[in-house]
């Protein structure tokens, strides 16, 4: 019953999954996700933010996940259904069908003249599920749809534009699984740490982290660094980084602040620096999806 969890963005702690003594376990959701599906997360209204409230996640999420505010529920869309029976497989595989509408997968291969098949090939003339996530993950982080439907992400679930044609859609695609890959820590890139950990100590967090922990360390005020304790800091954060949304958090400072009191252990030292390479990185494709000419 014990089962990893995406507590906060980037902050992966454990539960004991069990209906018994969950409260709401949602499992009509989350047993899909628990079989392996991917899963986008997001909100259906906002409060007091703008909209940044879009996340994708392997893991089981709860209703927090995404934000504390009032109103915002974070909620959890797998990509894939698992049939109930769910240990029937045949030829060893489990029985999954895609969680999509019928009709706009059917506008999308009309529109683009591309015929759609239930698992990734490497065909461009096909396109399958995680494409269609990846393009909505790209539309979701630009800054113009966020900017020209502010009002309407307020109030409802995000609605994502068709595409314009089979060009502009794969370069979304593209853009939006790096974002996707950035996002889950798994590409390769956030193993380039442009952070540093220079000085050794007891690693432990102080138990008050406030903002004079943190510091401008360069003329151009562009790179940062916060002091986790009297001895210890990580330096060269990129400010964009350090202050950086997704959904109500700001993950760079977050992460740290839940850890206040506590010990770093390496594996956690370099978690925290494939934060700031995941946060810094999300700002760039954010920019480079405003270039790939989607008509909002």
């Amino acid at each position: 019953y014990i089962k990893p969890l995406l507590y906060r963005p980037f902050d992966i702690r454990y539960t004991y999954y069990d209906s018994r003594i969950v409260s709401r376990p949602g499992a009509k959701v989350a047993k899909h996700i628990l079989k392996g599906s991917l899963a986008l997360v997001s909100c259906r209204q906002q409060s007091t933010f703008d909209f940044q409230h879009i996340l994708v996640s392997k893991l089981l999420t709860e209703v927090c996940t995404i934000s504390l505010q009032t109103k915002e529920t974070g909620y959890a869309f797998p990509l894939y259904l698992y049939k109930d029976g769910d240990t029937y497989e045949i030829f060893g595989n489990k029985i999954k069908i895609p969680n999509l509408n019928d009709d706009v997968v059917n506008q999308i291969a009309k529109k683009l003249s591309l015929s759609f098949t239930s698992e990734k090939e490497k065909s461009t003339n096909k396109f399958a599920p995680i494409d269609i996530l990846d393009y909505i993950y790209a539309v979701l982080h630009s800054p113009t749809y966020r900017k020209k439907y502010k009002e309407f992400l307020k109030i409802d679930f995000p609605r994502v534009p068709y595409p314009n044609d089979k060009k502009t859609f794969w370069k979304l695609v593209k853009i939006g699984s790096e974002i996707r890959q950035i996002h889950l820590l798994e590409s390769p890139k956030v193993e380039k740490f442009m952070t540093i950990y220079p000085v050794d100590g007891d690693n432990t967090v102080a138990r008050r982290l406030t903002k004079t922990d943190w510091e401008i360390t360069n003329e151009k005020k562009q790179l940062g660094r916060i002091w986790i304790n009297d001895k210890q800091y990580f330096d060269n954060i990129p400010v964009i980084a350090w202050g950086f949304y997704i959904g109500g958090y700001q993950p760079a400072q977050k992460w740290l602040k839940d850890r206040r009191g506590r010990e770093l252990s390496v594996e956690d030292v370099q978690h925290y620096q494939k934060i700031i390479v995941a946060l810094t990185e999300t700002d760039r494709l954010m920019k480079e999806v405003d270039k790939a000419g989607i008509n909002f």
